[in-house]
């Protein structure tokens, strides 16, 4: 299968991941990496503020592709990911896409608490490589061969 399904014309999809940890930013890119499947762009920012302006194609990020899929983080600067999930969730032309929580938290409240904002899966992030892109591998094959989104 192609990635073409996923979003507009022939163009790869588009995977927006939010994350202020450098170290958990170059693990997501070697894993996508690794994991090969279908082309796809990464793009990364490391703030919710950016997340928003990416999302809303806003200043920097005014040319910017809608995502097909956000990889979010809880715990970020400007705005946490909860914030960022609540505005994705809660905006008829961003609340279509789907957006996995991916954090180091495994507490039972942050759990719930994004599940109450509609977040379409949460994932505690591994902590050794071989098992966190074996994880990023199962989350991108799930968004980009098994399940559908409006518009694909």
């Amino acid at each position: 299968m192609n990635a073409a399904h996923h979003g507009a014309g022939d163009r790869p999809m588009v995977v927006l991941v939010v994350e202020d940890d450098p170290g958990d930013q170059l693990l997501i890119e070697d894993a996508f990496e690794q994991i090969g499947g279908p082309e796809r762009e990464l793009a990364m920012v490391d703030d919710g503020a950016q997340a928003l302006d990416f999302l809303h194609r806003r200043a920097e990020h005014a040319d910017a592709p809608r995502p097909d899929l956000v990889v979010l983080d809880l715990n970020l600067p400007k705005y946490d990911g909860r914030a960022v999930l609540r505005e994705i969730k809660g905006d008829a032309a961003l609340r279509t896409i789907p957006v996995v929580i991916f954090s180091t938290s495994a507490a039972a409240e942050d759990i719930a608490g994004t599940y109450e904002l509609h977040a379409n899966a949460y994932v505690t992030k591994p902590t050794d490589f071989d098992h966190f892109t074996s994880v990023v591998g199962h989350i991108n094959d799930f968004f980009t061969r098994l399940s559908r989104t409006p518009g694909a």
